[in-house]
Order: C-alpha cells, then sequence, then structure tokens
C-alpha cells in the first residue's frame, strides 16, 4: 500500500503543479491579447478567479485557438527585436553589407562583375 500511497501523491502534486501553470498561462493570454478591450480583460479575469475550473475551461473552449497565434506573434517579436539588438551592438558587420549587395545583384543593379568586387571588399 505506501507504494500505491507515494504514486497517488505524486499524481496529485503534478495535477497541482499542471493546475497552476495553465493558470498562469490563461492570465498571461488574457493580458497579451490586444483585440480584448480593458473590461472584456476585466470579465475574464473575474470569471476564472471567481470559478477557476469552469473559467479556465470556458476560456479554453472560447480563445483556445488564438492563444498559440498570439504566442506565436510574442515569441516572433522577440526574436526579431533579439535580432535587432545584436545587429546594432555588432555595428552593422559584413552580413548586413553582403545582404544588401545581394539584393542590389538581385534586382540588376550591380552586374556579376561589380557584385563580385563589392564583395571581396566587404569581406576583405
Amino acid at each position: 500500500m505506501p507504494l500505491l500511497e507515494l504514486f497517488w501523491t505524486m499524481m496529485i502534486f503534478f495535477m497541482w503543479v499542471i493546475w497552476i501553470w495553465l493558470l498562469i498561462t490563461v492570465f498571461i493570454d488574457i493580458f497579451r491579447d490586444k483585440s480584448l478591450n480593458g473590461f472584456a480583460k476585466a470579465i475574464w479575469v473575474l470569471f476564472v478567479i471567481v470559478l477557476p475550473f469552469l473559467g479556465v475551461l470556458v476560456y479554453l473552449i472560447a480563445r483556445g485557438d488564438s492563444m498559440h497565434e498570439r504566442q506565436a506573434a510574442q515569441a516572433s517579436q522577440q526574436i526579431e527585436a533579439q535580432n535587432q539588438y545584436i545587429r546594432s551592438v555588432s555595428g552593422g558587420g559584413s552580413a548586413d553589407e553582403l545582404e544588401k549587395l545581394a539584393k542590389l545583384h538581385r534586382d540588376g543593379v550591380l552586374t556579376d562583375e561589380e557584385f563580385a568586387a563589392q564583395k571581396a571588399k566587404a569581406l576583405g
């Protein structure tokens, strides 16, 4: 019996952790959503606080599909901000210059010889 009690205690603990994680995720999504106005956010928060199980289930059913889209948009914004910061700290570097040269070459502004010369100069 003690092994079964240990298993049951671990199961309850992990379910509690999952519940807390789910609540935090729902609250983050409520405040991250730009399509909801302040009143709608307040109603969702009150609903989740007053009736937690029902509130979270209703939120997941009603707005669960768009949770992933908001999370993906937030992640792409963070990646873009990180890339901009890296570019600003590195001073642009030859990678940006090569990117600009490649675009000019694709657009036909630079000939093959001019592109090769400018590329060698940028890498040089």
